[in-house]
């Protein structure tokens, strides 16, 4: 399914440039980023990188690597060879990550293509850790001189769902309406990039669009824009906050979605009000707990749902999925949400922190191949852990210290070098 937002554009005009001078007073204070996303979706803003952050990059031997002996290594490698078939298709000079950290595309191809060629022997699958040690050089990730940093987790979300509305399935998933627009400001000032404003518009002024409520209220119905319905409120807003899910239909088929777009209001975390509401204690917020407190209370339930104004908007995913910022779908318990403002997506990483809610030791080679709003800062991961219920327990509480480090061809030689 295609998304269906527009892009204004009125360069080139007199009278174009006065309406847009017009358009940005009306909606810069409605100005909202979207989601990490495929690449059909819009892409998310690049927020200023502050004075406190600061990537440094420490060149260091495997044998610095926690745990590198005890990891199973081959089940990263699916992550890894859809991260290569990514690079394939880039243009050879096309760097890797900010300011091209990890060398161009034509790095990666060579050494995409050397891994092809090892692995397609079954032999050799045994010693993949070996090929990774012999290839990439890893260097350890600091924030100016701090190694450590946040992870947390997130997970596909699973609902029930059917494409025809009646008594148990009435909640809608909605596509994107085709009033729908998004102006990337950057189209008219470079200094802009990264930021989109979304909206309608109504005479000659681009407006904020329908928030929550309206659209709960009904400012969407007979448009035909109903991707599935859905039995429990509560799941399709956690769809929403989780940007895609599996659907579970009623003969037993499962329908993939995922985001295509959203209404371009700001996201209200409704955890935080249930914090200080004195709802639900500090040392007791979870996914879990929230959803619990959620189908508990639905009067109430209701009204602290619509507070977040931000609308999520779906479409049909064929094949695989959830799809990362990458354009790939991610592999459970290998794919990493990192921010791209300082780290390259499509690459190895080998990560150092803890199971949830626990000190238990977490340490795995993981791939950064997704981004996230939340996601801010040179040492902060986001770790995908699949589908369903016991991906959410894990993901639900999971809010750990950790570290990382960053596996590069031994072809490129980064910048951010430190001691």
């Amino acid at each position: 399914m295609q998304i269906s937002s527009r892009f204004v554009s009125t360069q080139g005009s007199t009278k174009g440039q006065k309406f847009f001078r017009k358009l940005l007073l009306v909606s810069l204070p409605v100005a909202a980023v979207s989601l990490a996303s495929c690449d059909q979706a819009a892409k998310p803003p690049a927020p200023s990188i502050t004075a406190e952050e600061n990537l440094t990059l420490s060149p260091v031997g495997y044998e610095a690597l926690p745990g590198w002996h005890d990891d199973e290594l081959f089940k990263a490698y699916p992550a890894l060879e859809r991260s290569c078939a990514r690079y394939q298709k880039w243009p050879d000079a096309k760097k890797v990550g900010p300011e091209g950290i990890a060398g161009t595309a034509a790095d990666w191809k060579a050494l995409c293509d050397d891994l092809q060629l090892f692995m397609s022997n079954p032999d050799n699958h045994s010693d993949f850790g070996v090929w990774l040690q012999e290839n990439l050089t890893p260097y350890h990730v600091k924030n100016n001189a701090e190694p450590e940093g946040l992870f947390t987790g997130y997970y596909e979300a699973e609902l029930n769902g059917s494409f025809t509305k009646d008594e148990t399935y009435k909640y809608p998933l909605y596509d994107v309406p085709s009033d729908l627009v998004s102006v990337r400001l950057s189209d008219f000032d470079k200094e802009l990039k990264g930021t989109t404003i979304v909206g309608k518009v109504k005479g000659n002024r681009l407006v904020p669009y329908h928030n929550r409520t309206e659209i709960d209220d009904g400012a969407l119905e007979n448009q035909n824009l109903e991707v599935i319905w859905s039995d429990d409120p509560v799941d399709v807003f956690f769809l929403h906050v989780q940007g895609s899910g599996r659907v579970k239909m009623p003969n037993g088929q499962v329908v993939r979605v995922g985001y295509a777009g959203n209404n371009g209001h700001k996201f209200y975390a409704i955890g935080r009000a249930l914090i200080d509401e004195k709802i639900i204690p500090r040392d007791q917020m979870s996914m879990q707990s929230i959803r619990t407190w959620l189908r508990e209370n639905p009067e109430k339930a209701n009204e602290l749902m619509q507070r977040n104004n931000r609308f999520i908007f779906f479409r049909k995913i064929e094949g695989d999925g959830p799809i990362g910022a990458m354009g790939v779908p991610l592999t459970p318990e290998r794919s990493l949400a990192v921010d791209p403002r300082h780290m390259p997506l499509g690459v190895p990483l080998w990560l150092d922190t803890t199971w949830p809610g626990t000190q238990r030791p977490l340490q795995r080679l993981m791939v950064a191949q997704d981004t996230g709003s939340a996601i801010r800062g040179p040492v902060r991961g986001d770790f995908f852990w699949g589908p369903g219920e016991p991906a959410l327990a894990q993901a639900g509480k999971m809010k750990q210290k950790g570290q990382y480090y960053l596996l590069l061809p031994k072809t490129v030689l980064p910048k951010n070098i430190s001691s």
